[in-house]
């Protein structure tokens, strides 16, 4: 196993075992049964940089399933999402402000020269490996279009 993180998910997973903590370990599981899921399918090692894409996305689709469940009446279903989420992102690393997105996005734009919205995916290109992991995508996006406009 190369990935330093999912060494370290794999040592929490023992940990939260020994302190029977059941949310945690169960949400644990469902990180490493992913990682095993992706390792098989594609007979790959995950290196540190495709676990973060990995937990990114396990974050995404979490807000997505909490905010459907908060629209449909079903608070437990969305606080269990939640739970989920903020054990997922004890193992990202330190989410990026907004106004250090729009830096970024910024600095990509001016070193690349872009003019407009035909441009968005050479920006989002640049973009997207220095906030993979820190950011939430959608938000990245917005800001990439209000900077082409």
């Amino acid at each position: 196993m190369s990935s330093a993180i999912q060494q370290a998910i794999n040592e929490a997973v023992k940990d939260a075992m020994r302190a029977k903590a059941k949310e945690r370990l169960s949400t644990l599981r469902l990180i490493t049964a992913e990682f095993k899921r992706i390792e098989v399918d594609e007979r790959i090692e995950l290196d540190d940089a495709r676990v973060l894409a990995v937990l990114d996305k396990m974050v995404k689709q979490r807000r997505e399933s909490a905010k459907q469940y908060n629209d449909n009446g079903r608070p437990e279903l969305a606080e269990q999402e939640l739970f989920e989420i903020s054990v997922i992102q004890e193992y990202l690393p330190q989410q990026l402000s907004e106004e250090e997105i729009r830096a970024l996005v910024q600095e990509a734009a001016t070193g690349l020269g872009v003019s407009g919205m035909a441009d968005m995916g050479k920006l989002m290109a640049a973009v997207k490996p220095k906030v993979q992991g820190r950011a939430d995508m959608g938000l990245v996006s917005q800001i990439v279009k209000a900077q082409l406009q």
